[in-house]
């Protein structure tokens, strides 16, 4: 079975909107391993928009599932994860200021960079896994830095999904054979939904995990407010 991992920066992004403690992060994560889900992921950014590097700290209590940060690996973020000890530490090419992620590693060319990043995490026992497009020569160069595993950069096969083109898994389907090949663990993430999830486990050979943030919240949203309201409804009669 592919684990699931729940990516937790929207309830901070609603959190930090207001101010305050609510919705209160730990909590949801904590609830979130209640209701079965197999892993936490988090990815603080430099200006702490969503996630807090505090929350980070404080979620090491909390998740007893896989606890997976992301980012960019830069001075901060490498202290951070040397200090919580993250079950597993993704790494993001974002820009400073990026909205979301929109690009994977060009293995190659940043190649001696991510293995000395690699090693340090490996030296204190942190699972890495690199975030990539479905390119089969950056998924060798993946092998080359001494990664556990790559992370599938999924957006386009989901836009190509929306769009009623299911060949568009062609490129990850290649890329899952060729990282099973090379002994790579494969995740994915990235516009993974209730639409298209299914579809994509079913084609992926060796899929371990999807880490999976801004379409589970929404549709947690969209399927949990008819309760609510009406929770509300007879609080009010």
């Amino acid at each position: 079975m592919t684990k699931l991992s729940v990516n937790i920066n929207k309830i901070a992004t609603l959190r930090n909107a207001r101010g305050g403690n609510v919705p209160d992060l730990l909590k949801v994560a904590a609830d979130i391993q209640k209701f079965g889900g197999q892993g936490i992921t988090i990815h603080p950014r430099p200006d702490e928009r969503h996630i807090r590097y505090q929350d980070a700290r404080d979620l090491k209590a909390i998740v007893y599932t896989e606890y997976n940060i992301e980012g960019n690996p830069q001075h901060n973020f490498i202290d951070l994860v040397l200090e919580c000890k993250p079950t597993q530490v993704t790494l993001v090419p974002d820009a400073i200021g990026a909205i979301t992620s929109s690009a994977g590693w060009d293995t190659i060319k940043n190649q001696a960079y991510l293995t000395e990043v690699i090693q340090e995490f490996q030296r204190n026992g942190i699972r890495t896994s690199i975030f990539v497009d479905p390119v089969l020569e950056i998924i060798e160069g993946a092998k080359k830095t001494g990664t556990e595993r790559i992370e599938l950069y999924t957006e386009a096969f989901a836009h190509q999904y929306d769009l009623g083109n299911k060949n568009g898994i062609d490129p990850y389907v290649k890329a899952a054979e060729l990282a099973n090949e090379l002994g790579l663990g494969i995740n994915a993430g990235h516009d993974l939904s209730l639409d298209n999830i299914q579809f994509f486990k079913q084609n992926i050979p060796g899929l371990l995990e999807v880490s999976i943030g801004h379409a589970l919240i929404s549709e947690a949203l969209y399927l949990g407010l008819d309760n609510v309201v009406n929770m509300y409804l007879n609080k009010l009669k």
